[in-house]
Order: structure tokens, then sequence, then C-alpha cells
């Protein structure tokens, strides 16, 4: 069964309603209803299109505009390279799955400042800081395995690649890339390119 989704209508006036709580809620309440990690869907009121990443790509353009930006010119120039590209769809997978990885070794540390702090709602930012200077040397090798983690699956990524690429050649008879008929290997020959008897 799927999750149920909350569903917000989004009107000409701009102006977002929530039909769970029949009331008009601003872009931070939809803000606050992701960081509670209820499944939303945004719809457009008039045509009924389902505009939910552009609002999600609106709140992550406002949070980049405040102070401190996640996303440098690099990493923002990087994924615009990648629209088009033949690497598109894999990216975002990549991507997601390197988010999930990040998100897991987050969680893990969040326990960790409860086994010392408790579940303390008045834990703050310079806590969280100060826990995270002290969790160092494990933090360090988290990250480690997070990036070994990360680069495991690229290296699975290209491999999907290079399959998927012999896979569409194969029938072409293209050098590097064997076809079907191929799968049995040539014999062994000796040095005087004689071919070797079995057991020899």
């Amino acid at each position: 069964m799927s999750e149920e989704k909350r569903v917000i209508k989004k009107y000409p006036n701009r102006r977002l309603y929530d039909t769970a709580t029949s009331c008009y809620i601003t872009l931070e309440d939809v803000k606050k209803l992701v960081l509670e990690n209820i499944t939303i869907q945004i719809v457009d009121a008039k045509t009924h299109d389902d505009i939910t990443r552009s609002v999600l790509l609106q709140i992550i353009l406002e949070e980049e505009s405040g102070g401190v930006p996640m996303f440098t010119y690099d990493v923002l120039t990087q994924i615009i390279r990648f629209y088009g590209h033949a690497m598109q769809g894999l990216m975002g997978n990549y991507l997601e799955k390197n988010l999930q990885i990040f998100t897991q070794m987050q969680e893990r540390l969040q326990e960790q400042t409860k086994a010392v702090y408790g579940d303390n709602p008045m834990l703050n930012n310079n806590v969280w800081s100060d826990f995270l200077k002290f969790q160092a040397p494990a933090m360090q090798g988290m990250l480690t395995t997070y990036l070994e983690q990360s680069t495991n699956m690229f290296v699975d990524m290209q491999q999907q690649l290079q399959d998927r690429a012999r896979n569409l050649f194969s029938g072409f008879g293209f050098p590097g890339y064997p076809t079907a008929d191929d799968a049995t290997p040539p014999p062994a020959v000796d040095p005087n390119g004689n071919a070797k008897k079995p057991g020899s």
C-alpha cells in the first residue's frame, strides 16, 4: 500500500492551499512539511498538473540565495552540463543513492548525539558542532566508508553503461564487441600455430 500524499493546490494568484488542513499556507510551511518527512504532492488548481518538483526547486533556490548556500559554482555548472548528456539518466540515480548513503551517515551521527546528550529538545547548533568536533575520528571513518561506497556505485554505473553499449553494438560486428556467436572461445594453439589437444 503506497503512502498517502498530502495534496496542496496552487492557485493562479500563487497562493498554496493545504487540502488536509483546509487553509492557505506559505512556501515556508511546505518546507516544514518536507522537514517532517511528510510526502506531499503539489498540483496546479486550474490545470491539475503535478508541479511538485518546480515548487521544491523554488525552495532550494531560496535556500541557495540565503547566507549559507550548499552548492558551489562548480557543482551547479557540472549538474547543468549533464542535462542532455548520455549519462544524464545514470547520474540522477547516482546522486540519489549518494544522498541515501549520506542520510544514513547523518542518522548514525544523530544516534551518537542522543547517546551523549539524550533526547534533549534544547540541543542547538552549538552543541551539535561541539559534538562533531568531539567525534572527528569517528566522522573521518564514516566519511571514508561513504566515499568508498560512492566510488563503488560509480564503478557499478560505469559497468552498467559498458554492458549496455556491448549489448547495443554486439549485433553489428564492431571490433571489441563480440556477437552471440562468438561466445565460444577459440581453440588454444601451440607456438607453431597447431591446435592443442584437450588436456595438453
